[in-house]
């Protein structure tokens, strides 16, 4: 397509379209080829310039913009939900009738953290980020993470403004989208930014696409690169500046399915240690991609290719497991997809820790909870 000698449509090639429409954009090859070829980052660039001043799927904008319509739905969580059932909606929006469109909490964590109070007013900060999935959907994965960051004797703070990495638009190539979004978050986060605060995230994706996608749309902003180092998962978080507090145990069996971008991105190592020092009985799954990869799988085209992905070994070694045994998935995608398709239900790593800590012995906390103020950015 490049060279122009076989597919002379270039970025306008309907037979490149179709070649890669069933790339999960998963980047399994970026972390599995030997010379790390980046389809995923590919599809989106031809993506965006296949569709430019053209009209895009309709799940482009019912899905690759779901940052907006979380924001609207968080007002009303109650009635999204009930329209999330409406069979005709959800056709409107390109998902795939088989598919639950995923439930609103009735309460955002950033809700819950703003009227929580802080905790631990003295100590270090660490900036959590507070990601669309687990904000508007599941967030007792960021209560858990705040927690589990506290009780290692950390300050958890929040941006002041609501942000995003915008990791749905790269799946439709919306990447001028993308790159504003970018700009914004590193306007809001530049006070933590320059100071070296660490920041937390729990949703693989997101910190994988402050990992790779940032420093690759935005090559030479300082803040970006700096941004890209300090930007870490809670293992990786707990590993680097926590190494001496005393994990708490878990003696349980546990099979852990990584998502595919941690994989590839970030890897799999300080999770594992992590486990390790709990005294977890674990095995990371080679189950490949759970299928869902963000929308990909909620698309009423994709479905069956997702369902069947899944059940070429996820799924399956899932069902295997010990009904005791604990499912470990910290993508949003892998969670939703066992949860739908099998009886069992998911727990992230943030939870496995506050099962843990749940489960000491109690001692006397040295926590002490501030009065209910904001903290400025970069005190």
């Amino acid at each position: 397509m490049l060279q122009g000698d076989i597919v002379r449509d270039g970025f306008r090639s309907d037979e490149v379209h179709e070649a890669l429409d069933l790339c999960l954009s998963c980047k399994g090859c970026l972390g599995d080829c030997p010379v790390k070829v980046d389809m995923a980052t590919y599809k989106a660039e031809f993506l965006s310039r296949y569709y430019k001043r053209r009209l895009r799927p309709r799940a482009a904008y019912s899905m690759g913009l779901i940052m907006f319509h979380a924001r609207v739905a968080a007002r009303m969580p109650r009635l999204a939900n009930a329209l999330g059932r409406v069979p005709a909606l959800k056709r409107l929006g390109g998902v795939a009738p088989e598919r639950q469109v995923p439930r609103f909490a009735k309460e955002t964590f950033t809700a819950w953290f703003q009227r929580r109070g802080i905790v631990n007013a003295g100590a270090d900060p660490v900036l959590l980020f507070p990601d669309t999935f687990n904000d508007h959907l599941h967030p007792e994965t960021l209560k858990a993470t705040t927690e589990v960051i506290e009780a290692a004797g950390f300050r958890v703070v929040l941006p002041d403004r609501p942000i995003c990495c915008g990791r749905p638009l790269y799946d439709y190539g919306m990447l001028p989208l993308a790159r504003r979004f970018w700009g914004r978050t590193l306007r809001v986060l530049r006070p933590w930014i320059r100071q070296g605060v660490p920041v937390v995230g729990i949703e693989p994706s997101c910190v994988a696409a402050f990992r790779d996608e940032l420093t690759g749309l935005l090559p030479s902003d300082e803040d970006a690169k700096r941004l890209n180092l300090q930007t870490l998962t809670l293992a990786e978080f707990l590993e680097r500046h926590a190494p001496h507090w005393p994990v708490p145990r878990l003696e349980k069996r546990a099979v852990v399915h990584g998502h595919c971008h941690q994989e590839a991105v970030m890897g799999m190592d300080a999770e594992s240690s992590l486990y390790e020092r709990m005294g977890l009985d674990f095995e990371v799954l080679d189950s490949g991609c759970c299928g869902l990869a963000g929308s990909f799988g909620f698309e009423h085209e994709h479905f069956d290719v997702s369902k069947k992905i899944g059940e070429h070994r996820l799924l399956p070694m899932v069902r295997d497991a010990d009904p005791d045994t604990l499912i470990v998935a910290d993508g949003f995608s892998c969670k939703t997809q066992i949860e739908e398709l099998t009886d069992r239900r998911t727990v992230h790593t943030a939870e496995l820790v506050r099962m843990a800590m749940e489960t000491r012995p109690a001692r006397p906390s040295a926590i002490r909870r501030a009065d209910r103020q904001c903290i400025p950015a970069g005190s």
